[in-house]
């Protein structure tokens, strides 16, 4: 049976799209607040979410021990915008893991790491994959997570460096911190 007619094309509904532009802009704003980028031994805020269809993600993603979302707070990306950007503001500094949000915007308890792509899984895979050396373990891991069937997309924000990164079906859109924001983004227009 063809069920293609069945599915919701989530990559283009109009209510995730606008999910992952908050998850990206919050992003932005966590490096833009962030003062400290450029001092030596100091990490920045590094954040790791992933938007993903279904109910579980327990087929490709591990529990990443007592790293938690504080639920109790904030428990819904869109309720309360201020709430969710100083969840995860104090989240990208204190715990480590992905943050797994419903195409509905409700986030997952469970910080969790993601498996690398079983050998099945990339011959599946219609396109090769390119790494760039800017590239940490995190962003590589999202960048192969965003490949997956039932991740929209993933997005990270580098503790090194504040780039803000967008990743769907293997490609990805990047922003230095310096060209975030725009005109309102001081650093950049120094």
């Amino acid at each position: 049976m063809d069920d293609s007619g069945l599915r919701i094309a989530y990559e283009t509904h109009d209510g995730v799209r606008e999910l992952i532009e908050r998850l990206v802009y919050t992003l932005e704003g966590i490096s833009l607040a962030f003062d400290w980028w450029d001092e030596e031994y100091v990490s920045g805020p590094g954040l790791y979410f992933a938007v993903v269809t279904g109910p579980s993600v327990a087929d490709f993603a591990d529990p990443m021990g007592r790293n938690r979302w504080p639920t109790d707070r904030c428990r819904e990306v869109h309720r309360d915008l201020d709430s969710f950007f100083e969840t995860a503001r104090e989240v990208a500094i204190t715990c480590d893991g992905g943050i797994v949000v419903s195409v509905d915007g409700v986030i997952q308890e469970q910080l969790v790491r993601f498996r690398d792509l079983t050998p099945d899984e990339l011959a599946d895979a219609t396109e090769s994959v390119e790494y760039k050396d800017w590239m940490g373990a995190r962003h590589m891991s999202a960048l192969d997570t965003s490949r997956r069937p039932n991740v929209v997309a993933t997005a990270t924000l580098s503790e090194e460096t504040g780039r803000v990164t967008r990743f769907q079906r293997g490609s990805f859109q990047t922003f230095e911190r310096a060209a975030l924001g725009g005109e309102w983004n001081v650093v950049g227009y120094d």
